[in-house]
């Protein structure tokens, strides 16, 4: 494999701020998943806060099993941005769209992408991890929306 081969599922394609609120959360997740165990710690917080200690242990092991899945029978590694990067990488692109297809219910999309990223025997395995996790940041987004501010009218006549 070249140089430029390897590097492929590194290239900007885009930036986060493009994506939805499941989408860029998969991406941000999986980021600061791979960045060690300080990181790690801050995804458990996240998903507890959000959602709760026992749903939010349910999402984390959903994301676990995801992220495990990945790493053992992934294609190749999976390349990924820093945390903080405002760039989209084309792999982090593509796992941000496998999610949102899954939290969404489409199956058959998400296990066409799934395929690309891992051994086809694992893909429909993938999918349901996906689902899960892709579902626990959609309450999440949500929660978030009812907590922030809500614009007052300020029509006058």
């Amino acid at each position: 494999m070249t140089g430029t081969a390897q590097n492929r599922g590194g290239a900007p394609v885009g930036y986060i701020t493009e994506l939805g609120p499941v989408e860029a959360g998969a991406v941000l997740y999986l980021r600061l998943w791979c960045d060690g165990p300080g990181a790690q710690k801050q995804v458990w917080n996240d998903f507890a806060t959000a959602l709760g200690p026992r749903r939010g242990r349910k999402a984390l092991k959903s994301f676990e099993s995801l992220c495990d899945l990945c790493v053992r029978h992934g294609r190749r590694p999976l390349m990924r941005h820093h945390v903080s990067c405002k760039c989209l990488g084309a792999d982090e692109s593509c796992f941000a769209n496998f999610v949102g297809y899954a939290s969404d219910g489409d199956r058959e999309d998400a296990f066409l992408i799934a395929t690309t990223i891992v051994r086809p025997d694992v893909a429909a395995l993938l999918v349901n991890f996906a689902r899960d996790f892709g579902m626990a940041l959609k309450c999440m987004s949500l929660r978030a929306d009812d907590q922030s501010p809500q614009p007052q009218d300020k029509t006058l006549h």
